[in-house]
């Protein structure tokens, strides 16, 4: 089986740097795919509320023939449940449908700067109830600026383990990585193929036919030497098992360099601070 490096986090805690996504993923078939992830060697499955194939994840797993210890779930809180009080009816539903009295890693999804008065501090105070009583292993953010991060240094006191947020060649994100590193919160990397649209790049096309790989394993591969912790999709067995098909190669410098000159500060998804 592959080995996955481990990252570890500001708790403690370890996290493996490579897993697998299953945004988008139909919750019909969910199941199945995360069957082939398993099977294929992956530990660490990245779900989210909003997603509604929690309960297909927790299937997967509990029919996987693995022990739960050997498995890291992530999941993360539905924009419309930031009230605390809501929070805490997500969560244990959450927990129900996964089929399991805990979570690896539990995160807001969004900062919502736009809705709850901008209020995502209480409702970080609510996750830190969540750690505290044993129920999430580990709390984190997800899609969090440098300017929310520091809200939650400065008003609350437990610093997220990781914070989520969409990473690929095409943005690089420079700024809140470092940002992250300096207080360190593991980056984890959403989107990390850039939707698809950056494997014809002529650029990736180049390192992947020196490596030998892939334009997606060079992509990932160029997540892996940074430091980031990734969890590509896919529901095609083959490619699930191609995606996790990179550590037994290595980018040179200028390899990694020439991915990172890529960069147009262009987002797939929505801007946090808007959304």
């Amino acid at each position: 089986m592959t080995d996955i490096p481990q990252i570890l986090l500001n708790n403690g805690q370890t996290i493996p740097q490579f897993g697998f996504g299953v945004f988008l993923v139909k919750p019909e078939d969910t199941q199945a795919a995360v069957t082939h992830a398993l099977q294929a060697g992956y530990r660490h499955i990245d779900t989210a509320q909003m997603y509604g194939n929690e309960a297909e994840v927790g299937a997967a797993i509990s029919r996987s023939g693995l022990s739960r210890g050997e498995i890291f779930v992530t999941t993360k809180l539905d924009n419309g449940a930031h009230r605390p009080g809501d929070a805490r009816a997500a969560f244990d539903q959450s927990l129900k449908a996964l089929g399991s009295d805990y979570v690896d890693l539990f995160l807001i999804h969004w900062p919502l700067p736009t809705r709850y008065d901008g209020d995502f501090v209480s409702t970080w105070n609510t996750l830190e109830e969540f750690y505290r009583d044993g129920r999430a292993r580990s709390i984190g953010v997800s899609n969090f600026q440098p300017h929310h991060l520091r809200r939650l240094h400065g008003e609350t006191d437990i610093i997220p383990a990781v914070n989520q947020i969409e990473v690929h060649p095409y943005l690089t994100q420079d700024e809140v990585r470092a940002f992250c590193t300096e207080h360190q919160v593991a980056v984890e990397a959403w989107s990390p193929l850039g939707h698809g649209s950056i494997l014809g790049d002529p650029v990736v096309q180049s390192v992947a036919k020196r490596a030998g790989k892939t334009p997606a394993q060079v992509v990932l591969r160029w997540h892996i030497q940074r430091g980031d912790i990734v969890f590509p999709k896919s529901v095609t067995p083959e490619r699930i098992r191609e995606n996790i098909d990179v550590f037994d190669f290595e980018l040179s410098a200028a390899d990694i360099e020439d991915l990172s000159a890529l960069n147009k500060n262009e987002r797939g998804g929505p801007d946090p601070d808007k959304f």
